[in-house]
């Protein structure tokens, strides 16, 4: 499984200890602010404010706002994949998908399904607006689509999924039900949807099985 290169990481490596504690306080700081009041409505003294730096050192770190955006765009990336491991590097089985969207299911359900997908929010907010926003958001769904595209491959080279099934296909479908399932379960402030959209895909998933 390839790993796209993240934007800003020659950057981080050229830092020293204390920077790189800086730089990541500034983005969970803004990855925060931005989760609540989205990217537009999170200003860069309101950043400042609350995690304790200078606009210098904003600056610094990230060159302007947009460069920032696009880090915290990472860092909710990272979280969201690292929130989801080890279930997410093991999705070769029907067994698998099922057990990991439902834990997905019980995370929403324990936050009311409050707050949606951080990472599908910010693509609402952004993706029409600034062009390395959406391209730095289309790569972060390439890496939490790679797993699963790649859990598929591993059962179709087993023999277990049909030579037919489109793997990237049925991939993409997974990843848009989990999607589209988490915004109307945020609207509708239950999992239903969601559990709904993903049972729906891996039933469709299951069809192909080699019985």
């Amino acid at each position: 499984m390839s790993t796209p290169v993240k934007a800003g990481e020659p950057e981080k490596r050229r830092l020293t200890k204390a920077g790189r504690k800086t730089r990541e306080r500034i983005v969970e700081t803004a990855a925060e602010l931005m989760s609540h009041r989205g990217a537009g409505g999170t200003s860069i003294p309101d950043i400042q404010a609350a995690a304790g730096v200078s606009a210098s050192q904003i600056y610094h770190y990230f060159g302007d706002k947009q460069g920032l955006v696009l880090a915290v765009i990472d860092h909710q990336t990272d979280a969201k994949l690292a929130q989801q491991r080890p279930l997410l590097d093991s999705l070769d089985s029907i067994e698998a998908l099922r057990e990991w969207c439902d834990r997905a299911g019980d995370r929403q359900d324990a936050m009311g399904c409050e707050g949606g997908c951080e990472i599908g929010s910010l693509a609402s907010e952004l993706a029409e607006r600034d062009q390395s926003a959406r391209t730095g958001l289309a790569a972060a769904f390439d890496r939490w689509e790679d797993p699963i595209r790649s859990g598929l491959a591993r059962m179709q080279a087993r023999g277990e999924l049909s030579e037919s099934a489109d793997i990237a296909a049925l991939a993409t479908a997974v990843l848009a039900a989990i999607q589209g399932g988490m915004l109307l379960s945020q609207v509708r402030r239950s999992s239903t949807a969601y559990r709904q959209a993903v049972s729906a895909v891996i039933d469709h998933i299951e069809s192909h099985l080699v019985r």
